[in-house]
């Protein structure tokens, strides 16, 4: 069998179960909100346009957006309830996508259940009544049964979105089948891409049929066809709970959405579970909510970098030595956030401007003060975030950059731009093989406007006196060289024999001596 396929199965039964376990918990809080809103709203015309207006503004916000609002907001009411009850809210996963999920089912379900009510014959309300029947027995007896084949017909449409909106989920450190897509894009995996899209048309497929099925029953008045649907549906949950029956991981690694991420996250995954330990993953999240998540202790350990922490978390803007850097950064982790800092891996992985060689040498360009007088006449392509970092403040500032064309890209299509001619400087890494394997050339920063980005391991509050943790992550600090990452990286990122994230960690692991998994 195919490597890359076999490596798609291996974690099939993890992702699946999650992203079912996900979807239906958020359908059925979809469900039973939509439906009792949708009986009082078909009495009350006030209500009914007030909650399809708030419904309906939900579905124009972005699946992304709606979910990264979740975080700060649960983040909040963590801090609120930590300080009035004892206990916290969890920020990041399950939560905050179950939450954003139901919202967007509402939509859907409220509007099919408020259509079939209100299309129910007069004539039969007025039979209903005549026969003496209560306002409730009406509503169960006639108005639910009629109404029943086309609110079905929105929660058919509700749970297709819920299974294709949770692929999102991933960004916010909930497992799912988005694992396969997010990691898939970040390394030119396409073979987990393309599963991780099957596998979620399959599932909403299949959901589709089986509501489907309970819908026919409902038209019918078949009660065989509507207990089929549902004791098959209640199966493949019931399922879905039985690989996540190990237990709580006892560490969660967090990494951001990036190869570099991927492969020090499962590197720290294979040094801990040579431990004994259990771990679980939360990949693809962004750099504030990545550190705002450990702070929180909603990841256990991570690794971020000098220049992210002293511009981002510290607000930043002078450069001081790198000693003098991550000693600061230590103590006022410490001290606000009651983070640790383990140590420095070894290697820096800096933002760095980088262009053609060719293109390079034929416009004479060496630094960005050199990039500063041809930036008019050129395009600048970026990660998706920097263009709103400090860094890009103070480069432009220092150095006077105006570019004619801007553009965002996801790191890995980014050199794809810059390769094919379609960006001609891009904000590289300076530990990304790719910068070696494209011929790109590295301008010089003569005014230091960018700080260093040593890549240094982060715990948790929660962890801070976990001597098993520590003790397990201490042989890596100091040991990672620039070449060593950036042989990995490009293990990763290139074209020909590309190898896993796993495969990376396991190359870094025998190059320090490690046994790895």
């Amino acid at each position: 069998m195919n490597e890359r396929i076999a490596n798609a199965l291996e974690v099939l039964p993890d992702y699946l179960s999650r992203h079912v376990l996900l979807c239906a918990t958020a359908l059925a809080f979809g469900i039973f909100t939509a439906l009792p809103l949708a009986v009082f709203a078909a009495r009350a015309p006030r209500l009914r346009a007030i909650a399809l207006t708030m419904a309906s503004v939900v579905q124009t916000i972005p699946g992304l957006a709606l979910l990264a609002l979740f975080y700060p907001l649960l983040l909040g009411i963590s801090v609120l309830t930590n300080s009035m009850f004892g206990f916290s809210l969890p920020a990041l996963g399950f939560l905050p996508t179950v939450l954003a999920l139901t919202l967007y089912a509402l939509l859907p379900i409220l509007r099919n259940a408020l259509a079939g009510l209100a299309g129910i014959n007069p004539a039969i309300i007025e039979a209903a009544d005549a026969v003496g029947m209560t306002p409730r027995q009406r509503l169960w007896r006639v108005e639910v049964p009629l109404a029943a084949p086309v609110a079905m017909a929105g929660i058919r449409t509700a749970a297709v979105w819920t299974i294709g909106a949770a692929t999102l989920s991933t960004s916010v450190g909930q497992t799912s089948l988005g694992n396969y897509i997010f990691s898939g894009l970040q390394t030119e995996n396409w073979v987990f891409v393309l599963f991780g899209c099957a596998a979620a048309a399959a599932l909403a497929l299949l959901v589709d049929q089986l509501l489907g099925l309970i819908e026919a029953g409902a038209i019918h008045r078949s009660h065989k066809r509507i207990a089929l649907g549902f004791a098959v549906l209640a199966l493949g949950t019931g399922l879905a709970l039985v690989p996540l029956s190990g237990g709580t991981p006892s560490y969660r690694i967090g990494a951001k959405n990036f190869s570099e991420q991927f492969i020090l996250a499962e590197l720290m995954t294979q040094q801990l579970e040579a431990q004994g330990a259990t771990t679980q993953r939360q990949e693809g999240l962004g750099s504030a909510i990545a550190f705002r998540a450990l702070a929180n202790s909603d990841i256990d350990v991570y690794v971020d970098y000098s220049g992210t922490l002293w511009t981002n978390v510290m607000d930043r803007r002078d450069v001081p030595p790198r000693g003098t850097m991550i000693e600061e950064i230590t103590r006022h982790l410490a001290e606000r956030h009651g983070v640790v800092v383990l140590g420095s891996l070894g290697f820096e992985n800096a933002y760095a401007l980088a262009m053609r060689r060719g293109r390079a040498r034929e416009l004479g360009i060496n630094t960005i003060e050199d990039l500063a007088r041809h930036a008019s006449r050129l395009t600048f392509g970026t990660d998706l975030e920097f263009l709103s970092r400090p860094e890009w403040a103070a480069l432009r500032q220092a150095y006077g950059l105006e570019f004619a064309i801007q553009r965002s890209f996801s790191p890995t299509f980014m050199y794809r731009a810059i390769e094919d001619g379609s960006v001609d400087v891009i904000t590289a890494f300076s530990s990304d093989g790719r910068i070696a394997a494209q011929d790109l050339v590295v301008l010089a920063d003569p005014k230091s406007a960018i700080p260093s980005y040593d890549a240094l391991v982060l715990i948790s509050p929660k962890r801070a006196k976990d001597t098993r943790l520590a003790g397990a992550l201490v042989p890596l600090i100091g040991k990672i060289s620039v070449e060593r990452m950036r042989e990995a990286n490009l293990m990763v990122d290139r074209d020909i024999d590309k190898k896993s994230p796993k495969e990376a960690a396991q190359f870094l692991a025998k190059s320090l001596g490690l046994s790895g998994n």
